[in-house]
């Protein structure tokens, strides 16, 4: 039973994020062109406008909102809002390319313990904020019990 408590319900990875978009075209663009996602098929079974990506070992699955004009459309910059964040490379190739591709976004620097994280933050389309982050030089130290190794480097932040 004991190894059951970190995991109850044996979760192995993310397998996707699923965002409620104005327009799935403009959304698969940015997705596509600005983080590398690769549009895949999408069952046919569904009843509803949508699209499905992949990349980077993670989905992610536009849905067409009814609504559209009804969507909340966050226009702040906001490191402390809903986000998701991925590695990169170089920190300096992507904001060169959010510069280029004039997608406006916030830096930001963390440090902890004579360590320094540079993360830069933008949305997509409708609101949904992104991070971009070398944030692999983190450690990632539990509240209790011994240092974690993950076999994928995560992070843990606003």
């Amino acid at each position: 039973m004991k190894e059951n408590m970190g995991n109850p319900l044996h979760i192995k990875s993310l397998n996707h994020i699923s965002l409620l978009c104005r327009s799935v075209e403009e959304s698969m663009s940015f997705y596509h062109n600005v983080l590398g996602f690769l549009p895949i098929r999408r069952p046919g079974s569904f009843d509803f406008d949508g699209a499905w990506l992949f990349g980077h070992g993670m989905g992610i699955h536009l849905l067409q909102s009814s609504e559209p004009e009804k969507l909340l459309k966050k226009s702040e910059i906001n490191p402390k809002d809903n986000h998701i964040s991925f590695q990169c490379e170089s920190m300096e190739t992507v904001e060169k390319k959010l510069k280029e591709m004039e997608i406006k976004y916030v830096r930001a620097v963390v440090e902890e313990g004579g360590i320094q994280v540079d993360q830069l933050f933008f949305h997509d389309p409708d609101g949904f904020m992104i991070e971009i982050c070398n944030c692999d030089s983190l450690p990632v130290v539990p509240l209790a019990g011994e240092m974690v190794q993950p076999s994928h480097p995560t992070q843990i932040h606003p």
